[in-house]
């Protein structure tokens, strides 16, 4: 972590940056030079001291090992994170990496329409460098055909934005998904919500999309907000 150019980038001296992270400036002289790690803890409160994105915050060491997020809990994360959507929701004070707060998403079975369309801009936030790890984590959980669906209208979002490269990373992603994609039919909220005329109905109007990664929804990208 690169504190040193991250308080530069701020103006601040060596003095009111370790005043800030409630450090001394000795320690954070040390940190800055490399001469002390930087816990897991610490890099929580630079992120926040310094308004870094989530994106620099630490995980679980194992995504597979998380619980499914309680939905008033996802608002107030993604909120923090910085979804418009969720402009209007008081933010967790506790910030999470988003490929954290995606895995438990995604493991909810009742999941909130709004927080449905979160999801596609979500995935956009995961870096490669924890994309596997969520990959990982959603094939433990038998999530692949949910993250592959998100993952796709997150591209089309990208397509439609004209975001080439990033339509392309997503585009990678996907391909790389499609050979661990199960063959049941999964959902986005609660089975047992849906009447079996709701159902019908689902499969004849559902995406292309969302035809190939099994998943009953009948959301597309023109209904997210963040879309254009």
């Amino acid at each position: 972590m690169q504190l040193k150019q991250f308080r530069k980038l701020k103006r601040w001296t060596q003095k009111a940056a370790a005043k800030r992270l409630r450090l001394t400036q000795g320690y954070l002289s040390l940190l800055e030079k490399g001469e002390r790690p930087v816990t897991d803890d610490l890099t929580e409160r630079v992120v926040q001291v310094f308004g870094l994105p989530a994106t620099g915050l630490p995980v679980k060491k194992d995504l597979a090992s998380l619980s499914p997020a309680a939905g008033d809990s996802l608002t107030r994360q993604l909120a923090a994170i910085g979804y418009a959507g969720f402009s209007h929701v008081k933010p967790s004070s506790r910030l999470k990496n988003p490929a954290e707060v995606l895995v438990s998403a995604l493991d909810n079975d009742k999941l909130d329409s709004r927080v449905v369309e979160a999801l596609p801009w979500l995935v956009s936030q995961v870096t490669e460098a924890r994309w596997s790890e969520v990959v990982r984590a959603a094939k433990v959980k038998d999530l692949q055909n949910r993250l592959g669906f998100v993952t796709s209208l997150a591209r089309v979002v990208a397509e439609r934005k004209r975001e080439s490269k990033k339509a392309a990373q997503l585009k990678r992603r996907e391909v790389a998904l499609a050979g661990s994609r199960l063959f049941k039919e999964d959902t986005l909220c609660a089975a047992s919500s849906l009447t079996e005329t709701e159902k019908r109905w689902i499969l004849q109007n559902r995406t292309a999309e969302a035809e190939f990664w099994r998943v009953l929804s009948d959301l597309k990208a023109e209904h997210l907000s963040y879309a254009e």
